[in-house]
């Protein structure tokens, strides 16, 4: 117990913390489970706080039924898929290209606009990564942003340009995952 005390009687805040509301670029990346995740909680934290939140998500397609989907429709939040499925699984990845570049004109146009208070970018590193979409247009996009708008970008291998950028980076490291053991994917948990 007397750790215990000794450390929170320890914690400080750091000199110069800057007071005030300012928006954030956040990433999620990483080769873990619960980078969509992590930026899903942040919109239902943000949604129950009144801010305005829309998501964008570049590898699910337009009609996508999953759990958050559901969930967003019933709170009224915002959603659009925007890709054809995993990469992995394409048959026409020029198709996907151009679906990748089509959601990011959705999606930097709704920075622009300024009408939300957070914006979700789920799996937009893959667009950044496979050079479907240009890194120099995203920076000018995110440098721009409404100064009290917060973006999140989710997805594995960040570029380290966008890492440099971005507020905050959590990289989601899996130290063990189902799959691995022959277990697939689980409904209300994957998907």
């Amino acid at each position: 117990m007397r750790d215990l005390e000794a450390a929170r009687d320890a914690h400080r805040k750091p000199e110069g913390l800057q007071k005030g509301r300012r928006g954030l670029v956040i990433v999620n990346t990483g080769h873990g489970k619960g980078k969509t995740t992590a930026a899903l909680g942040l919109m239902m934290r943000a949604h129950g706080r009144g801010l305005r939140v829309r998501l964008f998500q570049f590898l699910k397609h337009e009609g996508a039924r999953f759990g958050e989907h559901r969930t967003l429709d019933v709170l009224g939040i915002e959603h659009e898929g925007l890709g054809d499925g995993f990469t992995w699984r394409s048959r026409d990845l020029e198709n996907s290209a151009a679906m990748a570049a089509h959601g990011w004109t959705l999606a930097k146009a709704a920075i622009e606009a300024g009408e939300h208070d957070l914006i979700v970018l789920d799996e937009f590193t893959y667009a950044l990564t496979y050079g479907w979409v240009a890194w120099p247009e995203v920076e000018a996009v995110l440098t721009a942003r409404p100064p009290l708008m917060h973006v999140v970008i989710t997805g594995r291998d960040a570029l380290p340009e966008l890492v440099a950028l971005a507020d905050t980076v959590s990289e989601v490291t899996p130290v063990k995952h189902a799959y691995a053991a022959g277990i697939g994917a689980q409904t209300g948990i994957e998907y």
